[in-house]
């Protein structure tokens, strides 16, 4: 064998490292960091939510600790807007999203989902004063009333969809477009079905009305970068785990059929 010939052998295989290195997915860069980054916005309830020492908790995120303890890892959640996650993922600042994230075609282009964990749909809660003159979210589609939703949302997608005729106002928080109902500013506020139910539990929401039924089909998923099949296939399978050991089942009677967590929330 030539030396010339070794020479471009052993180029070949030191690019073939370099290049499997550059093709790791998401999840193989957490088990060699140590470290499984997720981006979020904890204002979810009860999927992500900052309790009263400030730690971020919730479904998901439980979800997500007993993920990084398969990895072998750490969990580090990463704050920021809900309406920045996807360029957050996109520039590499967290491995993928756990933010209740809805799967959506228009996200699809942009980042992949995993299977989903939870499916959800959009609800609405109403200010008293439209007690027995709305019935449906249709019957809300009048330029005479005034809907609040939360900027970025799938809320604020189904609201612009389903209620053209109506005004809508979009808020960064779904705290902030709850309370636009309850002062009377608007009519009614649409959102994820989960957390307009414990919205209503709250004291201070206690006069709201409720179209309980959602009007939607949403299925939640992880998100990760474009192409990243290798996280996609881990991540599946993990899910596929959880709900046949009882984990998932367990968690999920932590957070919707028991109530004692809301004593730790703010």
């Amino acid at each position: 064998m030539s030396k010339s010939y070794c020479s471009a052998l052993l180029l070949s295989a030191v690019a073939l490292i370099h290049m499997g290195l550059a093709q790791a997915g998401a999840i193989d860069d957490a088990v060699r960091r140590g470290v499984l980054k997720v981006g979020t916005t904890p204002t979810y309830v009860p999927f992500e939510m900052t309790d009263k020492q400030g730690r971020i908790v919730g479904f998901e995120i439980d979800l997500l600790n007993v993920m990084s303890q398969a990895l072998g890892v750490e969990l580090e959640m990463v704050s920021m807007p809900y309406t920045e996650l996807v360029a957050g993922l996109q520039a590499k600042s967290f491995d993928l999203i756990g933010s209740g994230m809805t799967v959506t075609q228009e996200r699809n282009l942009k980042l992949n989902f995993s299977d989903s964990f939870i499916v959800v749909g959009q609800s609405v809660l109403l200010h008293p004063r439209l007690a027995g003159k709305v019935a449906s979210v249709e019957d809300l589609d009048d330029a005479s009333y005034q809907i609040a939703t939360t900027e970025g949302t799938t809320g604020e997608a189904a609201a612009r969809r389903f209620l053209g005729a109506a005004r809508i106002s979009s808020f960064s928080t779904p705290e902030e477009g709850v309370r636009q109902v309850v002062q009377g500013k608007a009519d009614a506020f649409i959102h994820d079905a989960p957390y307009n139910l414990i919205a209503l539990s709250r004291p201070e929401n206690a006069t709201l009305l409720a179209l309980e039924q959602p009007f939607t089909f949403e299925p939640l998923a992880f998100g990760v970068k474009k192409g990243d099949v290798d996280s996609l296939n881990w991540i599946n399978h993990f899910l596929n785990q959880i709900a046949q050991d009882g984990t998932y089942d367990r968690l999920h009677d932590k957070w919707f059929n028991d109530t004692a967590w809301l004593a730790e929330i703010e």
